[in-house]
């Protein structure tokens, strides 16, 4: 739902705020805004979404989204440079792009996340104290005010939270509920939410998954059996380790990397607010698109594949019955994978702010404690669709169509939104 200029006017006017016809930066205050403020915000929001929130990792990073656009909105119509995500009315007179940024995170974290209010409002207090009194702070509260507000009503009734639930009939080649929770598709409606970016879930075209009685589904189907088993696997020790890297969050470790990664290169604060707002506007898309591939395919996940094997009429198949994935199976379908979707939005993301052969960006990991560094985005790739093999999640196709939905979804929002202004 895109907000018409008079809708957008009647929220700032609320807010006690000036307008004009068209959306034109405003002056910023004295001196160069820090970037840190939008770096330390994200942070936060990490904190917020999952940390004390617990929403669910393929949901989390559509909020992710939804704050780094309201933060990216406040800092250009204060700096200029690039054009606003929604239209944003012009304010006189200096403001303080620091208050701004900081004030349109926490109103978006506040709105959706209402149990960490607390929390919330001393990080916004803090933030606020290193911002010196006067005109030019209160004013960018205001720009901050009204990006929050411009957001929260864009996204009102985008399909978040519907009643949808995947109900298939079990049979050869469709998803069923996986060992040991037997639980249903997580967040189904999750495909069918508005796009950030894309015109819509299914813009982006997939070839679907292999036909379970082929040869590349054979294939395939050796592949996560042999590598991907919990015991008696022909994975190394550095496969596994491989794997369980990746089995962390992985929106909060892709916003990790490029907060150290933006501030290592020496960004302003204009450059830092779009490459955030690039990142989680291309994941969460993809996201959507991915979730929406998965209802529209139900294909079953490797575990179900193997442990019945013996009713996919494939001759070149053999059934396990006592076949367990390294890790807990995920409920929902296997194609296509979600990691991959979200891996391919920010790989591209990365290429086009840092370029491909240079993404240069060291990601960590909660689960094993460790770090790694990425020279090139193809190598991020490649290691990301192995890594869900090893751990016996995902056929190859799942996280090769995956992959490339990523990337078209990342590369679709860099050529649509967040552009220079002319």
């Amino acid at each position: 739902m895109r907000i018409s200029h008079p809708a957008v006017t009647s929220l700032v006017l609320a807010a006690g705020l000036a307008t004009s016809a068209v959306a034109v930066p405003t002056t910023a205050a004295a001196g160069p805004a820090d970037p840190a403020v939008v770096t330390t915000w994200n942070a936060i929001a990490a904190r917020t979404i999952l940390t004390e929130n617990a929403t669910p990792v393929p949901v989390s990073a559509l909020y992710f989204g939804f704050v780094s656009i309201a933060v990216y909105d406040a800092v250009v119509t204060i700096e200029g440079r690039y054009q606003p995500y929604r239209w944003q009315p012009h304010v006189h007179g200096r403001a303080s792009t620091e208050a701004a940024a900081a004030t349109a995170a926490y109103r978006v974290l506040s709105y959706y996340f209402p149990a960490s209010a607390q929390n919330l409002a001393a990080d916004y207090s803090t933030a606020l104290g290193d911002i010196p009194d006067g005109r030019a702070k209160t004013r960018g509260q205001q720009v901050g005010e009204t990006a929050a507000a411009t957001l929260i009503a864009d996204r009102a009734n985008d399909g978040r939270g519907a009643n949808i639930t995947l109900d298939v009939t079990p049979a050869p080649g469709v998803w069923r509920p996986t060992p040991d929770a037997f639980a249903p598709m997580l967040a189904a409606w999750l495909g069918f939410v508005e796009p950030l970016a894309l015109k819509s879930p299914t813009q982006i075209r997939l070839r679907g998954p292999d036909p379970i009685t082929s040869k590349a589904y054979a294939r395939d189907f050796a592949e996560v059996k042999a590598t991907g088993a919990k015991d008696g696997s022909t994975r190394t020790a550095a496969q596994t380790e491989t794997a369980l890297f990746w089995n962390a969050p992985v929106p909060v470790q892709y916003n990790a990397a490029l907060r150290e990664r933006t501030a290592g290169s020496g960004m302003d604060i204009v450059r830092t607010a779009r490459a955030f707002a690039l990142l989680n506007t291309g994941t969460a898309d993809a996201v959507i698109a991915c979730w929406r591939a998965k209802y529209d395919y139900a294909y079953w996940r490797p575990i179900t594949a193997i442990r019945l094997a013996d009713t996919d009429g494939n001759p070149a198949t053999a059934a396990d019955p006592s076949w367990s994935s390294l890790v807990a199976t995920p409920p929902y379908p296997d194609y296509v994978s979600g990691h991959a979707c979200l891996t391919g939005a920010a790989s591209e993301t990365f290429s086009r702010l840092f370029g491909a052969r240079s993404i240069d960006i060291d990601v960590s990991s909660s689960v094993t404690g460790t770090s790694r560094h990425y020279d090139t985005a193809a190598a991020l790739d490649a290691e990301t669709k192995n890594a869900r093999i090893w751990l016996g999640l995902h056929f190859r196709q799942a996280m090769d169509d995956g992959n490339r939905l990523g990337h078209k979804a990342a590369a679709w929002t860099a050529s649509h939104e967040f552009l220079p202004r002319h």
